[in-house]
């Protein structure tokens, strides 16, 4: 079965840092390329920042460009975020995501992932 499971959430002040981490099981890690997004409190779920499966193609949206970086760890099943100047209007629930077709296009959109884990909180207090 494919689990996403992320982890590194929290309560951070704003202008602090977060690092979140999704362990990925059930699928070729190396074959998938990873999204984040994330849901605020009355919103609708909104892309963040995804990578593609083998080159490292990344995307970032307007809202968190120069301030969160995202990785993977291709031995470790992993995929990192970054988050570094946060702003109260980064709290959210974020979730990583699978998506395992055109896996060199590191696609900002949800309909493209076929596969979600359950989300981690995260809320910046000003």
């Amino acid at each position: 079965e494919v689990q996403l499971v992320e982890s590194g959430g929290g309560l951070v002040q704003a202008g602090g840092s977060l690092k979140l981490s999704c362990i990925v099981s059930g699928f070729s890690f190396r074959d998938y390329a990873i999204g984040w997004f994330r849901q605020a409190p009355g919103k609708g779920r909104e892309p963040v920042s995804c990578i593609s499966s083998i080159d490292g193609t990344t995307y970032y949206s307007d809202s968190v460009r120069g301030r969160f970086t995202i990785s993977r760890d291709n031995a470790r099943n992993t995929v990192y975020l970054q988050m570094n100047s946060l702003k109260p209007e980064d709290t959210a629930i974020y979730y990583c995501a699978g998506k395992g077709r055109r896996t060199w296009d590191p696609s900002p959109l949800q309909s493209d992932y076929e596969y979600w884990g359950q989300g981690t909180q995260v809320t910046v207090s000003s």
